[in-house]
């Protein structure tokens, strides 16, 4: 039986519609797919088309009747995330060489694609193989990439994390030095104590000989015009005839 131009163009909706069978493979992250809450559902997306699918008995998304372009897939699912796909499908129809038909031509590519970039810019590809024994059916996998997490898990106490505090750590070297300078005073060598006490005298905090003078400064005396305790005027013992006072 031959058919005409004519028939072969009625016959161009039937022929032109692919079927997507995106299952979701058992992983080390996810080891029972079936446990997925049933509200998990995929979508394919282009700008003149959307169609969505829900996860069937078989671990599986059904698109049917998937026309020729280039789609955006995402899996939803509150508990794991699914790394988003672009998926193209080209189709095409053809007259068989005898005449006595038409060649439904079908081919399905997806890759991993990026959210922000280019529409161009495609990640790693996606093995898509035609399902056997299923005419114009094509699959591939999608398997989950992170499990999410809604809550943040509370630290508990450790007192190892007393220690990695600096005020801890600060506080603790100085009750050190106070509690353990007198006990290594006591067990030093007398010369030694000897000079150590010497060159305490001579210490600038201790007041010694090289002292600052900024120490006895008093900024509220300079303030007020009153002479400071290292500038004190000096006193005149001389007699008032001399000093050129008149009685």
């Amino acid at each position: 039986m031959h058919l005409s131009p004519l028939s072969a163009l009625l016959l161009l909706p039937a022929a032109l519609a692919t079927h997507l069978r995106i299952s979701v493979p058992s992983t080390p992250l996810l080891q029972q797919p079936s446990t997925l809450p049933p509200s998990t559902h995929a979508t394919l997306i282009t700008l003149s088309h959307h169609y969505s699918a829900p996860l069937t008995v078989s671990n599986a998304f059904e698109f049917r009747n998937v026309s020729s372009g280039s789609y955006l897939l995402d899996v939803h699912c509150h508990t794991h995330f699914f790394a988003p796909l672009r998926v193209d499908v080209h189709e095409g129809l053809k007259l068989k060489s005898d005449g006595s038909g038409v060649d439904d031509i079908a081919e399905v590519m997806a890759w991993g694609t990026f959210r922000g970039n280019e529409w161009g810019n495609k990640g790693e590809a996606v093995v898509v193989k035609e399902v056997e024994g299923k005419v114009g059916v094509w699959g591939f996998e999608v398997p989950a990439r992170v499990v999410k997490d809604y809550y943040i898990e509370r630290a508990g106490f450790s007192p190892l994390s007393l220690l990695q505090n600096p005020m801890i750590l600060i506080a603790g070297f100085s009750m050190i030095l106070v509690f353990g300078m007198p006990y290594i005073m006591d067990n030093m060598d007398p010369e030694m104590k000897a000079e150590f006490e010497e060159r305490q005298k001579s210490s600038p905090l201790s007041g010694g000989a090289q002292a600052n003078p900024l120490q006895s400064f008093d900024p509220a005396a300079w303030l007020a015009g009153a002479p400071s305790a290292g500038t004190k005027e000096k006193r005149d013992d001389r007699a008032p005839a001399e000093r050129g006072v008149t009685r």
